[in-house]
């Protein structure tokens, strides 16, 4: 996900991605731990995209 994908959605739909993103973050963490996990560059994604669309809401919200 690119910051400008963020741009053209709404922030009702960025905060329902935020969710989503989070809810992904977690079963990712726990799958890690438990070894089930072969790519383990998606959670480091992961963990990017929510750091991007909590940087967008941040500067939405000055």
């Amino acid at each position: 996900m690119e910051f400008k994908e963020l741009t053209t959605k709404s922030e009702a739909e960025v905060k329902q991605l935020l969710v989503e993103l989070r809810v992904k973050a977690h079963d990712l963490s726990v799958k890690l731990k438990l070894g089930q996990l072969k790519n383990s560059n998606e959670f480091k994604s992961t963990k990017k995209d929510i750091a991007r669309v909590m940087t967008f809401l941040s500067a939405k919200s000055k």
